[in-house]
C-alpha cells in the first residue's frame, strides 16, 4: 500500500449520512438553549456595563458549537482539519467578570452536547444550571458596603470623626491610616444601616475634618 493509497481508502472518504431533520431540530434546540442563556445572563448580570454584545454571542456560540460538532461526527477527514484550523485561533477578548467564564462554556457545552444528539441531556443540564445561577447570582447583600475617606487636622478629629461613624453604621473597620505633617488621612471599610449617608454631612461638620469622601464598591475591587 502506498502513501496515495492511504488517502484514497474508503475509511477516510466515508461521510456519514445525515437528516436534514436532524440538522434543523439540533439547531432549533440550540437557539431556544442559547436563548435561555442569554435570559439568565441577562437576569444574573451585576456588573456595571452590561454589554449586549456580549449575551448574543452566547447564543451564537451555541449555534456555531452544535454546528461544528455535527459536521465533525459526519466526517473523520473534517474532524482532523477541523482540530488543526482551531488549534490556530487566538481570541483576545478581555473577560471583564468571572461569571462569563461560566457562561461561555455553558453556551459551548451546550453546542457539543446537542451536536452529539444528546438532546435531553442538554436541556435538562442548562435548567438546572439556570436556576442554580438564579438563586446564588442575585442574593444581594441587604447591606451595601462603602469606603469611607477622611480627612483630618489631628487626632481629636479623629477620635470624633470615628465616633460619629461608629454610632451611624452597623459595623466598620480601618483599612488604612496616614499620618503626615498636612494631617492624618483615614480609610474605613462602613456597612450603613438602610442606606443612611446622612451622617457623613455631620462627620464634615466637625471641627478639624476637611474632607469625608463616601464611596461605594461590591466588595470586588479591593481587598
Amino acid at each position: 500500500m502506498t502513501f496515495s493509497d492511504i488517502f484514497k481508502s474508503s475509511f477516510l472518504e466515508s461521510v456519514t449520512e445525515f437528516s436534514p431533520l436532524d440538522v434543523l431540530l439540533g439547531m432549533v434546540v440550540a437557539l431556544v438553549v442559547g436563548l435561555f442563556i442569554f435570559v439568565i445572563y441577562k437576569k444574573t448580570f451585576t456588573g456595571v456595563m452590561y454589554s449586549t454584545g456580549f449575551a448574543l454571542t452566547l447564543v451564537g456560540l451555541a449555534l456555531v458549537t452544535t454546528l461544528v460538532i455535527m459536521a465533525v461526527t459526519s466526517n473523520v477527514v473534517l474532524s482532523l482539519g477541523m482540530v488543526g484550523a482551531l488549534s490556530i485561533v487566538r481570541f483576545r477578548a478581555a473577560i471583564k467578570e468571572p461569571m462569563e467564564i461560566v457562561f461561555l462554556f455553558w453556551s459551548i457545552a451546550v453546542g457539543i452536547v446537542i451536536g452529539a444528539g444528546m438532546i435531553p441531556l442538554a436541556v435538562i443540564g442548562s435548567a438546572i444550571i439556570g436556576v442554580v445561577l438564579l438563586l446564588f447570582a442575585n442574593r444581594k447583600s441587604r447591606e451595601n458596603p462603602y469606603i469611607l475617606v477622611l480627612n483630618c487636622a489631628d487626632e481629636t478629629a479623629e477620635q470624633a470623626a470615628l465616633g460619629l461613624v461608629k454610632d451611624a453604621v452597623s459595623r466598620y473597620g480601618v483599612k488604612t491610616k496616614t499620618v503626615s505633617t498636612d494631617g492624618i488621612e483615614l480609610t474605613a471599610e462602613l456597612r450603613t444601616r438602610n442606606n443612611d449617608t446622612a451622617f457623613v454631612n455631620r462627620i464634615m461638620a466637625l471641627p478639624g475634618v476637611s474632607n469625608a469622601t463616601l464611596v461605594s464598591y461590591n466588595g470586588e475591587y479591593m481587598s
